[in-house]
This record gives C-alpha cells, structure tokens and sequence, in this order.
C-alpha cells in the first residue's frame, strides 16, 4: 500500500470515484478489496468536485449497513465536503434516521459548523417525522441546540419558522436546554415573536414558561404582543398577558397593538407616525364600535378624579387562568381533602405576602358573605373584581339552548326580496311572423369578412350561406357591433327598443362609455332623454359610469340635466356619488341645479359630504355661492 503523500493526484481521483460508485451500488466486497489494494486512507479521501468521501455516500443513500463496515474500516465521520457538512449532516437533512443513529455516536462532530456556520441540528429543521427522530437522536448526543449560524439565525428561530408544519422539533429544542431568550442578531427577532406571528399557542406557552421574555423588541422596537395583534391570534395575547407581556408597548412607527387588531389593554387614543388612531385603520363596523367605545371609556377615565384603572385586575385574571390546574392542585393540597370548590382564606393566601394591598382586596371582595371561604369558580371567571367585558369566559362561544326548557326565538317580519323589474311578456313586440322579440336582432354576417380566428373561420368549407343568428341589441352595443345595429335599423327595429330590463341601445352604451357607438345611435334618432323602470335617462347612466366623453355628447345634444329619477335623484347627484370633479363641472357648467333634493330630502351639498370628495364639495359650494339670495319678505305691518 503505498503513502498518501506519494501518490500524484492523477492517480488519487479515479480510486475515489470508484470507491464512490462501489459504495453506492452496495459492493461491500469491492469496496473492502479498494481499501486493502488502494492507496492509505482512502476510506476518508474526498472527491475532488464536490468534497465528499465514501460515508459521504453511503449516508446520503441510507445503507446503514455500509455506513457500519466503513467505520469499522476507520472512516473519520469528522469528513467535511466541499459545503462543509460531514456525514451526519447530510443525513439529517435527508431524515434518514437509521444512519443518524449510528453516526451520532461521536460526540465529536456535533460541534462541526459548515461554511454557513450551522451545525447539525440545523438540517433537522423540517416538517416531517424522520427529521424529528434526528433532532432526538442528536440532541441525545449533546448537539448544540443554541448553535447560531453566520447570518445571525440561531437554530430554535429556524425551528419556530417551520413550526406551522411541525411544531414538535421547536418544542424539542426546548426540551433539550435551548435558550428561551435567543434571537436572531442583525433583527432581534425572537422566538417567542415568530411562535406568536404563527399563532402556536403551545409553543408560545412552552417558551414562556421556561423563562422568555414577552417585552423583548426587535429592531422595529416590536414585540411579540405586535406580532400576534397583528395576525389577530387572541389566544396568544392573553398567554403574553398573563406572563407580564405589555400590551399597551409601542413600536418604533409610534403603533400599538391596538392599531394592528384592536386588541383589549392599549391605548384607543394612541397615533401612530401617520397620525392615525387604531378607529381609522379599520372598515369592520363592529371593530370601529367597540374602539368609539374604548375611547369614550378613556376619555372618562383621563378626567380630573377619575382615578387610575385598575390593570392588574386584567393581568391577574389571565394569569389566574392560565395557571388554573395548578392552582387547583395546590388549594387542594392545602385542604387535604381532595377536589373542593370552597377554599378558606388561610388556604388562598398560604403562599401569597399578606403585606401585598391588592390580594387583601381581592379576597374582601370575593368573601362578601364574611364566612372565610373563597369560591374558586368565581376567582377563576372574574366576575367579582372584573366588568363582564375583560373576562375570559365572555369570549367564548356561547351554546344555544335546545329543547322545550329553551326559549323559542320568535320569527321576524317577512319581507318581501325586491323582485327584478322586467319587461313583461304580454308588453314584449316581437318580429312579424312570429320572430324573436324586437331587442333580439340579426347578427350580421358577410363572407367578405370572415373571422379573424383561423379556428372559427369555417368559411373554406362552407359552402352555403349559414343559418341566421339572433343576438340581443345589448351585447351588439356592448360589442361595438355597428354592421349588426345599421341591420337592424334597415329592417324597422326602432331605434329606442327596450330590452327584458327596459334598457335602451343608448343607455348601455351610455353606461360602457362606448363613444362611438353613442354617436351613432344619437345620428339614428335615438332619444337622449328616454327613461328606464327607474326613470333614469342616459345621462343618469353616463354620470354614474363617470363617462365624461359620453357626458359632453349628451349635453351638447340637449339631454335633460335635471330629470329626476324615481329616488328624485339627478344627474348632478350621481356623477358626485361617481367622484369624477370633471363630470361635475360640466353638469354645472351647464346649467345644472344644485339646489335640488332628492327624496331622502338630501341636496346635492349634503351627497358630497357624503361622499367626502373635497374637490367636488368645493365647486358645488362656490356654484351655491354664486346663485342669488333670496329677497326676505317684509312682515305686514
């Protein structure tokens, strides 16, 4: 067998590679014959492309048994490839865990990091079950569980990231002696922050009870209550509530948790750098009524004399719930009698400082009786120091009663669906000779313009002149079909025919703002002022589809700019509920009314407020200002 160092390179590849291959086709002859008659330690040489040696191989192909006989030929499982992983590395990744278990052995190598500087536990970060008995394996074998790679991620925040899919390799990092407190060092960003953001109430209970911290902030100056207000996870908030979590922290923009997901305990009346208060960060009707509520109750309580509110009711509330079992456990224990509903007072303060004023004034209000008991089940619902609103139970779902001791809910008045106006049948004209209604006209065809599509271009194989088709005049005038109107026309469909919903030819192109087909129709006769069920006339239409070209056509022709609809809206009204200020202006331009008030007594002033567009509010109010005040009266004397 000849040295290493006398070996040229040359010579060196080929007997790698074939080891290589032999490891990977399971030749445990060949491979033993390679290590007897090759070169001294080619058991633990690498390839020179990619870096990786023979356990290399027979890891990333879960042969265990192989893995096995190259140990015992001395493999050094300390290899590095060209990625910097060794052996066990690769095989965590890829969850075999059968070759982790012979591998993880040797301590040795738990402490290697590869050229991103994570170690092995990194690649058991994964969603499956072969990767968490690798966690388990390794952690068994002292791996690093609070191993921090180069970019600044230590591996329970990898963990935490993928713990949507699974959640047992985060808790078994936990379990195995991870810091709680660990975070990512360029950001800050924790795990309890992540868990939160991910809405894992169990790996957040997890990581606060063995020690994190709610209040950390990352660089944003967020915290986890941030993360989960955000994400609107209301199981999580009150676990950071009741392990000390601040929930009124503001973040670097000046937002609370409140500006993210309304959530119960921060400041209503708190801006953020926008100048924006949580109400108007909002569109849920409920959630801007409860926080109008919030901030009444702020108001009050900022008065001169209102007195501080009470917050540790809140955070011993949750506190006392999220520790029920346990409290449960240790009254009981005290009583020495097993399961009790009633505790004495000796009991509930046996580990409290009686020197603390507001245990004493919780137990004052909870023995109103004066007997010396305290009813658990009240402490634990809060409804004897606590509004009905703060607590817990509130929010759960309530159940609905059921059988004959349930009341029975009373039945609302019937109304009545609006029903769809359409065109009645007996009042439908139709072709002569029994043809279709007059709204549905011939599609023009001519063998002169065949389809453009070379799949619907039929028109080589025809060889007779295709069977007439009906289309509605809508679709035509939607479709711009111009050859298809001027049929029509020619074969005496009047021009203002109403379709099944009363529409007329002009008022759909009015509302698709097709210009063209407008002036077409208006050169046809077609009549600018004619009204639907709704008594709305082209220019409604226009208006209310902010079309301003369509618009300017109109009333260059002598449409009405004051017909009144069946709501006693006009066409001023809707093209300010459009909020185009161009249509506007040439309503007024025009001689529109502004005085006018629709059926809900409202004016064209009060819809623009309504509608809140500055720009329109402003030229009907200078056109109001412009028109002449009435003379007054003089009273008889």
């Amino acid at each position: 067998m000849e040295k290493l160092d006398e070996v040229p390179l040359p010579v060196l590849s080929p007997q790698v590679r074939r080891l290589l291959q032999s490891v990977t086709n399971r030749d445990q002859p060949q491979v033993r014959q390679l290590l007897r008659l090759g070169v001294a330690g080619l058991v633990n040489l690498t390839e020179p492309s990619d870096g990786r040696s023979a356990l290399h191989a027979a890891a990333a192909n879960n042969l265990t048994d192989m893995v096995h006989f190259l140990l015992s030929q001395g493999a050094d499982p300390g290899v590095q490839d060209g990625a910097g992983r060794t052996a066990v590395m690769l095989a965590a990744q890829l969850g075999h865990d059968g070759v982790v278990a012979l591998l993880a052995g040797d301590r040795a190598t738990s402490s290697i990091v590869d050229h991103e500087g994570k170690g092995v536990l990194f690649c058991c970060v994964a969603s499956s079950g072969p990767h968490l008995r690798c966690l388990q394996l390794l952690l068994g074998a002292d791996a690093d569980v609070n191993n921090v790679s180069a970019a600044g991620k230590p591996v329970l925040l990898a963990a935490c990231e993928v713990a949507r899919q699974e959640v047992g390799v985060a808790l078994s990092l936990l379990e195995g002696g991870a810091d709680p407190n660990i975070g990512h060092q360029v950001t800050g960003h924790t795990a309890l922050m992540e868990a939160c953001r991910a809405g894992l109430v169990e790996l957040v209970r997890a990581i606060l009870q063995r020690g994190g911290n709610p209040n950390a902030r990352d660089d944003r100056n967020m915290t986890a209550a941030h993360m989960a207000a955000e994400r609107g996870f209301f199981e999580a908030l009150v676990l950071l509530s009741a392990y000390g979590a601040d929930l009124a922290a503001v973040a670097g923009n000046q937002t609370n948790a409140l500006h993210l997901a309304a959530a119960g305990g921060c400041s209503s009346k708190q801006k953020n750098s926008e100048g924006l208060l949580p109400r108007h960060m909002t569109r849920d009707k409920t959630t801007i009524k409860e926080l109008k509520k919030a901030e009444r109750l702020q108001a009050k309580a900022s008065k001169p004399g209102a007195g501080e509110p009470d917050l540790w009711r809140t955070a011993l509330h949750d506190w006392a719930c999220e520790r029920q079992e346990a409290l449960r456990i240790a009254m009981e224990t005290q009583e020495m009698e097993g399961p009790v509903d009633d505790v004495s007072l000796k009991t509930s303060s046996v580990s409290a400082d009686q020197s603390v004023w507001w245990i004493l004034q919780i137990v004052q209000e909870h023995d109103r009786n004066r007997d010396g008991l305290i009813n658990l089940s009240d402490f634990f619902r809060g409804v004897h120091f606590l509004q009905k609103a703060f607590t817990l139970p509130s929010y759960a779902p309530k159940e609905r009663k059921t059988g004959k001791g349930g009341r029975r809910r009373k039945k609302g008045k019937f109304v009545l669906p609006l029903p769809v106006c359409v065109l009645p049948p007996p009042l439908t004209r139709r072709h002569p000779n029994g043809g279709p209604p007059l709204f549905m006209i011939e599609r023009f065809w001519s063998s002169d313009r065949p389809p453009h599509h070379p799949i619907m271009d039929d028109s080589a194989w025809s060889m007779e002149e295709p069977d007439r088709v009906f289309v509605s005049i809508s679709r035509c005038v939607k479709a711009a079909d111009l050859e298809s109107l001027s049929l029509a026309f020619s074969h005496g469909v009047p021009v203002d025919v109403q379709d099944r919903f009363y529409k007329t030819p002009l008022m759909m192109a009015c509302s698709s703002g097709d210009l063209q087909v407008a002036e077409f129709l208006i050169g046809c006769g077609a009549d600018v002022n004619m009204c639907d069920q709704f008594n709305w006339t082209p220019l409604h239409h226009a208006c209310s589809a902010s079309r301003l070209d369509v618009v300017q056509l109109l009333v260059a022709c002598g449409a009405e700019l004051d017909a009144v609809s069946i709501s006693g809206a006009t066409p001023l009204m809707k093209a300010i509920e459009s909020c185009r200020p161009a249509c506007v202006d040439i309503l007024i331009r025009a001689g529109a009314n502004v005085q006018t008030q629709n059926k809900q007594g409202q004016s064209c002033l009060d819809v623009t407020r309504r509608y809140g567009n500055s720009t329109i509010t402003r030229l009907v109010q200078d056109q109001l200002d412009s028109l002449p005040k009435p003379k007054e009266q003089k009273k008889k004397t």
